[in-house]
């Protein structure tokens, strides 16, 4: 009979030889690829998805020049995943002066947020697509000395070839969903071949930690979820006020960062509670704001009359709704409802961020599919600070309800502030995560 241990052992070496040859066959099939992945992005580019401009950075050729001195590299996926990272980044400046900092993301969006709001000297470039010749180009280039790799950003090629050229990785507020959980585990040795490839793996939940941890993460914490870390969405004052008055005396909600499926329930409840609530507003923010004309025909099929924020339509007494079609503004979208509606979550995409109208005085609903904000959403409803709904019927009611009650919608406004203040902590917690693998990149003692 074979020890347990040596069995262990040889398990261990099927699996790593297994992961090894899943990589070597993505390589080869990727280079294959890269003609049918430029055309992909070519008609992205058309599509208005991708920056004409910028272009080559996607295939790794730089537009900028590399800084002199040690570099982090901080990626984050899309808007929510960059935006958590602006309060760490300025600690990063304030606390680690000697190192540079460069940004990547994957999407317009994104890089139009960060060309607003990073400080100035953070530089912002396009991910590669994880073709191997633009991964080399892009760290030939870069050369990061560390890398903070925010959320499941697990590109094999970029990782791997960072990690070989000797940038000292780091999951920064990891999560593993429990969908991608259970796809994992089916496929073990290459996600922990993967993981391997972090030096420091910072979880955002205790459920993320034991996922990574069971999935063959080393070294992991959990300092809390980054995003709990972001300052309030801002709003300009000056629009803020005249939309204020705009709206004085409307009873208003907001259906914010909806997706395909969820404006059209949007309209409908408007429809539904238009008479009990005369001269309500519904005010839509959806997530992808290039999808406004799709969404403003929908509406308009339902016999809604629609003001585009786009067009610098004005918001007349008859409009219904008022199609926030805007990129930078949720901060104002929110100021202005005391109900809100997070979207992502009465279909089965995960749900968007709950705690950023937490921290701006709203009643908040969402559907039962919030995946990506699982604990957070929990945790609210537990405080009474969210309410979930598993229907358009359910979230039909519950607008009409705080609405009508004044009470029960300042109590849920008061326990969310309550929640949103007790997350203070993360980014120092976060920070002295860090510190003690920036000391040693850096020469310098912690």
């Amino acid at each position: 009979m074979i020890p347990p241990d040596r069995e262990r052992t040889a398990q261990g070496g099927l699996g790593r030889a297994l992961a090894r040859g899943v990589f070597a066959a993505y390589r080869g099939l990727g280079t294959l690829a890269a003609p049918a992945i430029r055309h992909y992005l070519n008609l992205r580019r058309q599509r208005g998805r991708e920056d004409p401009a910028r272009m080559e950075e996607r295939f790794g050729r730089p537009s900028v020049a590399r800084p002199a001195g040690p570099l982090i590299w901080i990626h984050g996926a899309s808007v929510g995943e960059a935006q958590s990272a602006l309060p760490l980044i300025e600690r990063l400046r304030r606390d680690w002066p000697g190192f540079s900092i460069l940004v990547t993301t994957g999407t317009v969006t994104s890089a139009r947020l960060m060309a607003e709001r990073l400080p100035e000297g953070v530089i912002h470039q396009f991910v590669p697509v994880d073709l191997p010749s633009a991964v080399n180009r892009f760290l030939g280039h870069w050369h990061p000395e560390v890398g903070l790799i925010i959320e499941s950003e697990f590109w094999p090629n970029l990782l791997r070839k960072a990690a070989w050229r000797g940038t000292r990785l780091v999951l920064l507020n990891g999560r593993i969903s429990p969908g991608s959980y259970r796809g994992w585990r089916r496929a073990r040795p290459v996600i922990a071949e993967l993981l391997s490839k972090f030096s420091l793996v910072l979880a955002r939940s205790p459920e993320d930690h034991e996922h990574l941890a069971a999935l063959g993460a080393g070294n992991v914490a959990c300092p809390g979820n980054l995003k709990a870390a972001a300052a309030p969405l801002s709003a300009d004052p000056e629009t803020l006020a005249r939309l204020e008055a705009a709206l004085a005396g409307r009873a208003r909600w907001l259906a914010a960062s909806t997706h395909p499926g969820e404006d059209r329930m949007a309209g409908e409840i408007h429809q539904a509670l238009r008479d009990r609530l005369p001269r309500l507003l519904t005010l839509l923010a959806p997530r992808h704001p290039n999808r406004a004309e799709e969404i403003r025909r929908e509406l308009e099929t339902l016999g809604l009359n629609v003001a585009q924020r786009s067009l610098g339509e004005a918001i007349e007494p008859g409009i219904d709704v008022y199609l926030a079609d805007s990129i930078g503004e949720m901060g104002l979208w929110y100021r202005l409802a005391e109900v809100v509606f997070v979207g992502g979550s009465l279909v089965p995409h995960g749900g968007q961020n709950v705690l950023e109208p937490a921290k701006l005085d709203c009643a908040i609903l969402s559907g039962p599919h919030t995946a990506n904000f699982a604990r957070m959403a929990a945790d609210m409803a537990t405080a009474g600070a969210l309410r979930q709904v598993d229907s358009a019927a359910a979230l039909t009611a519950a607008v009409a309800e705080l609405q009508e009650n004044a009470e029960l919608r300042h109590g849920m406004i008061a326990a969310a502030r309550s929640y949103a203040d007790g997350q203070a902590g993360v980014l120092e917690r976060t920070m002295d995560a860090l510190a003690p693998l920036l000391a040693e990149v850096s020469g310098r003692k912690a």
